[in-house]
């Protein structure tokens, strides 16, 4: 079962997601449309609304409000991908202009908080306590990761377990609630419930650690971001923190200087420093291992093709190249 596969399974059911996100960006001011559209339809992956659908199929769910659900996940991402860039000061994502880059960051920021609110309003039509405690704790726990990693910039003393924590609250906190949410329309057990949210915060990390990885390996044109954009906004993601705790004296200072620094400047230097201690191998052996913490949670759910799907997303996480 191939990637490919699993959007030809869900094709119907994303295509019922984009109608309520195109309704839902509706304003009647033409900024906030024009923003809001201009990033909703930038080329993302769609996999946080994609575990929505497919963990409502998991659990039998026949009903429409998981189309509801899965365009207000990916609404909350788009607003922290909005807000991310401001903050990065980013000029580039998926081989675009950034909409800070395009319409300026006043209005990134505050169609950003049109998206967060207008997620709010749609959870509530839901009208389920359980569904709208997940997203709101979701949503600030996000805001606190957001915060951590700025406190972590150009902070070369940030650790492995610090530097986990933050990919946990930040990135992987709405894959976690994008599983549970479809569990919890699926009327399933807390102990299934549970377990879609364990696949969802492991799979979620793992996606982070290899965009970690793509970051010094990738390819521009198949990422969309062009290589060291976190070094140059001076960030010590775990490919930096490994080279700095297994290579020489003189390997971990000029790593330390660069964090420090930010910017372009030596960044094949660091290249090279990374290469030589492993430090890309090691990520993707931690997201193999969140990978299969991931699929071993869901591995007593009964067998369906939407789980088979679940479980092929989370292979699909260590081995893309985008």
């Amino acid at each position: 079962m191939s990637i490919e596969y699993i959007r030809r399974f869900i094709a119907h059911d994303m295509g019922e997601v984009d109608k309520v996100i195109r309704q839902k960006l509706h304003s009647q001011v033409a900024l906030v449309r024009q923003v809001s559209e201009y990033i909703i339809n930038s080329g993302g992956k769609r996999l946080r609304p994609a575990l929505v659908v497919l963990s409502a199929g998991s659990f039998g769910y026949t009903g429409t409000f998981h189309y509801n659900l899965a365009a207000v996940v990916e609404f909350i991402h788009t607003a922290t991908l909005l807000h991310d860039d401001v903050v990065d000061e980013s000029e580039m994502r998926r081989n675009k202009e950034t909409a800070n880059a395009l319409f300026g960051n006043a209005a990134s920021v505050l169609v950003g908080d049109f998206l967060y609110s207008r997620a709010f309003q749609m959870m509530v039509e839901v009208d389920n306590m359980n569904v709208m405690q997940v997203l709101a704790d979701a949503t600030n726990t996000i805001a606190e990761g957001e915060v951590l990693q700025l406190l972590n910039c150009r902070d070369p003393d940030v650790n492995e377990e610090n530097y986990l924590r933050v990919i946990r609250f930040k990135t992987a906190k709405l894959f976690e609630a994008a599983s549970r949410l479809g569990a919890i329309l699926g009327n399933a057990s807390p102990e299934q419930e549970q377990a879609m949210a364990i696949y969802g915060m492991h799979l979620g990390t793992a996606f982070q650690l290899i965009d970690d990885v793509l970051d010094y390996s990738g390819d521009h044109h198949d990422t969309g971001k062009n290589l060291g954009d976190d070094l140059a906004e001076g960030k010590p993601t775990l490919p930096l923190i490994y080279a700095m705790q297994t290579g020489t004296t003189e390997q971990a200072d000029q790593v330390r200087k660069a964090i420090e620094e930010g910017g372009t400047n030596g960044f094949e230097h660091v290249l090279d420093i990374i290469q030589q201690t492993s430090a890309l191998d090691y990520t993707r052996k931690c997201a193999q291992a969140e990978v299969e913490t991931a699929t071993a949670a869901i591995a007593d759910l009964q067998d369906s093709e939407h789980k088979e799907c679940l479980m092929q997303l989370a292979r699909f996480a260590v081995t893309r190249n985008h």
